[in-house]
């Protein structure tokens, strides 16, 4: 799915969940009870109910904004328990910071796929190559 930069990951969210949907469906995939691990932006009860009314469990670190002492007090005492879930998110995250440093996958020169998928696993292998001697 490509949309423009400049539109808000929050907007495109019942969107992309209807295609996880999709694509877990094709697959034969059961994402009942899975999580689906978000940042501090998706934090809202509309994205909460959204994710639970898939089956799924919200992962997302809450957001200070305007709440009141009472509320922010629920919404970390409700995501403590899945912290470490949360935290695993980073690894993800490091994988993909690491490959924007390849300047030939950030910006596609090749017309190719078969050229392409080459750089890729070239950087990724690069990139655990430098996990596992450090």
């Amino acid at each position: 799915m490509v949309r423009p930069v400049n539109q808000h990951d929050t907007l495109l969210l019942s969107e992309s969940l209807d295609n996880l949907v999709d694509i877990a469906y094709w697959h034969n995939l059961d994402i009942q009870n899975s999580y689906l691990t978000l940042d501090t932006g998706f934090d809202s009860d509309y994205n909460d109910g959204l994710i639970r009314s898939l089956g799924m469990i919200p992962v997302i670190k809450p957001n200070r904004r305007a709440l009141n002492e009472k509320q922010w007090q629920t919404r970390l005492y409700n995501f403590e328990p899945l912290e470490n879930v949360y935290k695993e998110r980073y690894k993800v995250e490091r994988t993909f910071s690491w490959r924007s440093k390849y300047r030939k996958l950030v910006i596609r020169y090749e017309k190719l796929e078969c050229t392409h998928n080459g750089f890729k696993y070239l950087a990724y292998s690069l990139v655990n190559l430098r996990v596992f001697l450090l």
